[in-house]
């Protein structure tokens, strides 16, 4: 028996790491799930937003953000094969292991049968009994020969469980190779699509780059317009500032807070990261900060927060408990929405109605407010803001997997 333990320690190990090879796969199956979520509802929001605008800028953001998360998903399925295939390997190197321990177990086994064979036609087990010189002999040499009954009996079950897991674990190889098989061929279709999407892209950046001046202008004013209206939202907030100041009797750079909303500034921060998104649905369609535009050199895209893509008819919603600061009228009769948590402001902006006023209570999830479509472009757009007191901050870094 003793020989055999080293052999089960051995097996029972390299289960053990099939298994957490399993669980790390099955993380990476649910990434891989989640991304494609993701680009299924990309693909399913700008296809709602066909129209005939003529701008291939924002054509060419489009199937960049396609292909952006095409990528992230053919990373997904590179990732998990890689998994699988290790686990394969596990495999395949632990059913050598039994192959080779069954194969000893049977030699062994065999050995045994024939020894006990020449033993049994040599003298009988009674006689073997008998001959004892004492009592104590015989009863030591009848335990002995049950000892040899039962690890004869315990080495014919180590066989059969053995054959019982070559059996399974073969059978387990063999959906995994499936598997494996299937990965690859959805993998491989996905990388098909990329290069359609790269084509496409190659395309509009040729297009681009015969009317580079145009395009760099254009950019530069939106930047311009964009540049205004972070100016103004900066001058509401240092505003309000001044105003909590006055009324306090105080002269601080940022929010002078009761005892109830500096709890509430608290709570907020206690929140990073797990902040519901200000949409029921939708994907960010350009991120916070300085970002180099993909095809025109030297041109920056700055954004103070983010835009959020969403389906037409959508509603914004508050993104933490709060009181609206402020409903501001922009462009176009637009407006947005400034609701405060303590030093900190959500902005919810490009809503073509309100649904809240200044100085209301609004609690997490309340909606505030239906985001405009563009007549044009026919695109759903939420440009979200957080700032604390005159400080910009990442909308990422507090809402929950932005």
């Amino acid at each position: 028996m003793n020989r055999i333990k080293p052999l089960l320690v051995i097996a029972l190990f390299l289960f053990s790491g099939s298994f957490y090879a399993q669980e790390t796969r099955a993380e990476l199956e649910a990434k891989r799930k989640e991304i494609q979520a993701e680009k299924d509802k990309i693909n399913i929001l700008l296809s709602q937003a066909i129209s005939e605008e003529k701008s291939y800028l924002s054509h060419l953001n489009e199937i960049n953000l396609k292909i952006d998360i095409q990528q992230k998903l053919i990373d997904a399925f590179t990732k998990e094969t890689n998994a699988l295939n290790k686990e394969i390997r596990s495999n395949q190197n632990e059913l050598s292991a039994l192959k080779a321990e069954l194969k000893k177990l049977k030699k062994e086994y065999g050995e045994m049968i024939y020894k006990s064979y020449k033993s049994k036609s040599q003298q009988s087990r009674l006689m073997f009994v008998l001959s004892s010189d004492n009592f104590y002999q015989a009863f030591k040499r009848l335990q002995y020969m049950k000892q040899y009954a039962d690890f004869r009996k315990n080495q014919g079950y180590q066989i059969s469980e053995k054959a019982d897991e070559l059996e399974i674990l073969n059978d387990t190889l063999e959906v995994q190779k499936k598997e494996k098989q299937k990965l690859s061929d959805k993998s491989k279709n996905e990388q098909d699509k990329l290069k359609e999407k790269k084509k496409i892209q190659d395309d509009l950046i040729a297009k681009i780059k015969k009317d580079e001046r145009k395009y760099r202008n254009e950019i530069k004013k939106k930047q311009k317009e964009q540049g205004k209206i972070n100016a103004k939202i900066e001058k509401i907030i240092r505003d309000e500032i001044v105003k909590s100041n006055v009324k306090a009797g105080k002269n601080t750079s940022g929010f002078v807070l009761t005892a109830e909303t500096k709890l509430l500034a608290i709570e907020f921060e206690g929140n990073k990261g797990k902040l519901p998104w200000p949409v029921e649905r939708g994907f960010v369609s350009r991120r916070f900060g300085k970002q180099k535009h993909p095809t025109l050199a030297g041109i920056y895209v700055q954004s103070a927060g983010v835009r959020i893509t969403t389906e037409k008819g959508s509603n914004a919603r508050a993104v933490f408990d709060g009181t609206v600061m402020m409903v501001q009228v922009t462009s176009g009769n637009r407006k947005a929405v400034y609701v405060q948590h303590g030093n900190y402001i959500s902005i919810y902006n490009n809503l073509e109605t309100v649904f809240v006023k200044k100085g209301d209570q609004v609690s997490t999830k309340q909606l505030i407010g239906k985001i405009y479509t563009d007549k044009i472009t026919n695109k759903t757009i939420l440009r979200f803001q957080i700032w604390k007191n005159t400080t910009k901050l990442n909308p990422a870094s507090w809402v929950y997997k932005m």
